[in-house]
């Protein structure tokens, strides 16, 4: 078995996409459009889907914003130094919500950024 991909509503793709691959560094696997259903699927990731997990983001056409709700918690994207991550991603304007430094009663290096639709991601720097 293998997960192979994390979908989350957005109400702008453009936005998302580009804070994805420009704050993120993901490119855009692929994108399609299915006007009978109104709607529009583009998956992102670090590789491709065969060997990688994916992020799926799902924009209905008329919809700009969503409740994320309690049971959300986070995105994780490892990187190789959280520290540098956050200064890029400030470079590029995101919301940092939590700077780089040592988790919560933990030594694993962790910072928070905000996407544009609110949805929390962490920066770690974990080698597994």
């Amino acid at each position: 078995m293998q997960i192979l991909h994390t979908m989350i509503r957005v109400g702008n793709l453009e936005r998302s996409i580009e804070f994805y691959t420009d704050v993120l560094g993901m490119g855009l696997i692929r994108q399609k459009d299915y006007p009978e259903g109104k709607f529009t699927l583009a998956f992102l990731g670090y590789g491709p889907e065969s060997e990688n997990a994916a992020l799926e983001l799902t924009y209905n056409w008329g919809e700009s914003s969503y409740d994320i709700g309690s049971g959300f918690g986070h995105i994780a994207i490892n990187v190789d130094d959280v520290y540098l991550a956050v200064e890029r991603a400030k470079d590029k304007n995101a919301d940092v919500m939590r700077e780089a430094g040592p988790m919560n009663a933990g030594k694993t290096i962790v910072a928070f950024l905000k996407d544009p639709d609110g949805y929390e991601i962490e920066l770690l720097s974990k080698k597994f």
